[in-house]
């Protein structure tokens, strides 16, 4: 039987989970301040690192390999423990095979109803 979420309720993956909000990603064509380049990934991020609400803008060149749906649709960032087990215990459909963004950074991208939805496992942040 389908447990239907209440107003009041957390989302499932926050309550029995335990993943934690992280950002929300924006897909923009507007070049806006301080943005950062990653080169590896062909796009720009800005507003990440001053947004009090985790809201980070993306600006992607035109050759960029990102997933489409990643770069035409917002999409949330969750913080999870261990990246593999979460996908290996869930039915996902993974978009962007997990890799490496940085040292201690590992993300994968998953679709749900539509949207992208990306994981983070930290480890051993400085």
């Amino acid at each position: 039987m389908k447990v239907i979420r209440q107003e009041n309720e957390l989302p499932e993956s926050i309550v029995k989970w335990g993943w934690k909000f992280h950002h929300l990603g924006i897909p923009t064509k507007k070049k806006l301040p301080d943005e950062k380049y990653l080169p590896q990934f062909k796009f720009y991020v800005s507003g990440f690192y001053t947004s009090p609400f985790g809201i980070e803008w993306m600006r992607f060149d035109k050759d960029s390999t990102v997933n489409n749906l990643i770069q035409t649709v917002p999409h949330i960032a969750f913080e999870v423990e261990d990246l593999d087990y979460e996908l290996a215990n869930h039915d996902f459909k993974i978009i962007t095979e997990p890799n490496s963004t940085a040292h201690g950074i590992r993300i994968a991208m998953i679709e749900h109803n539509g949207a992208p939805v990306e994981l983070i496992e930290f480890k051993n942040p400085e």
